[in-house]
């Protein structure tokens, strides 16, 4: 019983390798991959801003959204 179940095991590990090479080397995976990172840079661009990325002070464009975020919203009469 237990050798039945190690070489299943084994040939899965095998079996899901062999897939997961095939899909790794495909042009859909390179081409999902690329534009899941310009989506990230998007994102990231609206975030952040486009003078952080530049080489800029990340910290000082982030700074007053964190405490805005941080600090309670007053009710107005």
């Amino acid at each position: 019983m237990e050798y039945r179940n190690a070489i299943f095991a084994t040939l899965a590990l095998a079996l899901s390798s062999v897939a997961l090479a095939g899909i790794v080397s495909s042009d859909e995976y390179a081409r999902a991959a690329k534009s899941e990172a310009s989506g990230l840079h998007a994102l990231t661009e609206q975030l952040i801003g486009c003078d952080a990325l530049a080489g800029g002070d990340a910290t000082s464009v982030m700074a007053p959204a964190l405490l805005s975020a941080s600090q309670p919203e007053t009710v107005r009469q």
